[in-house]
């Protein structure tokens, strides 16, 4: 079983950056790809940004240039940084894991940009 713990969620003023980070533990073998989801209020999860075989880098367009995604496999993290962010990347951000053919997903953490 595996374990997805997000933190680094908040409130921040328009502008302003955050650094959410995912910690995966467990059976974490098999894991090949990480990435960040939202889901905002009445919306569709939605991918943010991940990191698949080792070194693919994927962005939803609306971050482009302003959220950058790292991960360090020494400490199974995932971090995602976000930079300049705005009122409507207010949202429920979650952490998901590709493990074989299983996506796993964490409780999640909330981001709230005011404006």
């Amino acid at each position: 079983q595996v374990q997805l713990v997000e933190s680094g969620g908040g409130l921040v003023q328009a502008g302003g950056s955050l650094r959410l980070s995912c910690a995966a533990s467990g059976s974490i073998s098999g894991i090949f790809a990480m990435g960040w989801f939202r889901q905002a209020p009445g919306k569709q999860r939605e991918l943010v940004a991940r990191i698949s075989n080792g070194s693919r880098l994927d962005y939803a367009d609306s971050v482009k240039g302003r959220f950058t995604i790292s991960k360090d496999n020494a400490k199974n993290t995932v971090s995602l940084q976000m930079n300049s962010l705005k009122p409507m990347n207010t949202a429920v951000y979650y952490c998901k894991a590709r493990r074989f053919s299983d996506d796993l997903w964490g409780r999640g953490t909330k981001v709230t940009v005011s404006s």
